[in-house]
């Protein structure tokens, strides 16, 4: 993860937004969320552009458009290939999720969709299982633009403002003490997310010896 960062990061120009465009285009079509978050691409995407380094505009479209032809592409993977994927190695482990995901199309219909592009393994799947399920490719697409939108314009906007203060911070009290306070602000991203992941293995927890408990309304 650090490696890919600090590329991105030397790169410039036209080079960035090619870049940070296929990383988005490969996690959604190409499953690449497992190993790579989209976030963090866009987010580094952002910053740089907060920095000055490219254009925030530019940017934002860059990343909108990938999300939206890399999405397409794995409705088409899901239609064509469905039950392949879903018995292939790299998700046998995950089958758990992959679960949530149908019933979360099932309950919510292209709804899915939209939400499933703030989750990063659902923005990795869901394209895929809306094939799979035959969703009609129209109402994916409506579905798939607007989420497209709001999580391509957001996450780099994030980045922006993000990279922006940091740059005013490191001119008015200098590099180092920058560093610490984006060090801070990243290690206590962290814990909240570590907090929330731990609350929810023990909700799942308390829901399996729950249900044990009670065999007889099986």
């Amino acid at each position: 993860m650090s490696v890919i960062t600090g590329w991105l990061a030397g790169l410039s120009g036209p080079a960035v937004y090619a870049a940070v465009a296929a990383l988005v285009f490969c996690e959604d079509a190409l499953f690449f969320g497992f190993v790579l978050p989209g976030e963090a691409s866009v987010v580094l995407g952002g910053v740089l552009a907060g920095q000055g380094q490219v254009s925030v505009c530019w940017m934002a479209l860059a990343v909108v458009g990938a999300a939206i032809a890399g999405d397409s592409v794995g409705y088409e993977v899901g239609r064509r290939f469905g039950p392949a994927i879903l018995a292939s190695r790299p998700l046998r482990r995950h089958q758990g999720r992959v679960s949530s995901a149908r019933d979360l199309i099932r309950r919510r219909g292209a709804v899915a969709v939209f939400l499933g592009r703030f989750v990063a393994f659902f923005r990795a799947m869901m394209p895929a299982l809306a094939g799979i399920s035959r969703m009609p490719y129209r109402t994916f697409l409506l579905f798939n633009v607007l989420g497209g939108l709001a999580w391509g314009v957001g996450f780099t906007l994030l980045g922006y403002f993000t990279g922006t203060a940091y740059v005013q911070v490191e001119h008015a009290v200098g590099r180092a003490l920058a560093v610490v306070l984006a060090a801070v602000v990243i290690a206590a991203l962290a814990a909240w997310h570590l907090r929330r992941r731990r609350a929810r293995r023990r909700a799942d927890g308390n829901s399996g010896n729950h249900e044990d408990s009670h065999p007889a309304a099986r």
